[in-house]
């Protein structure tokens, strides 16, 4: 995978996380927010592995 790919790839899963964080505000989701809780704490990781294996 090259390069540019990648950073795409990146870049739209960190779109993703924030259209979860308005999600997470919203007061009517019940135990969805739960899941919602969860998907942001394995976005988070994915991320930081991710910073971690192909630094800026």
């Amino acid at each position: 995978m090259e390069k540019a790919a990648l950073l795409d790839r990146i870049s739209a899963i960190q779109k993703q996380r924030t259209i979860l964080e308005t999600l997470r505000q919203r007061p009517d989701l019940g135990t969805l927010q739960i899941d919602i809780e969860q998907a942001i704490e394995e976005m988070d990781l994915l991320l930081t592995e991710l910073q971690r294996t192909f630094p800026s």
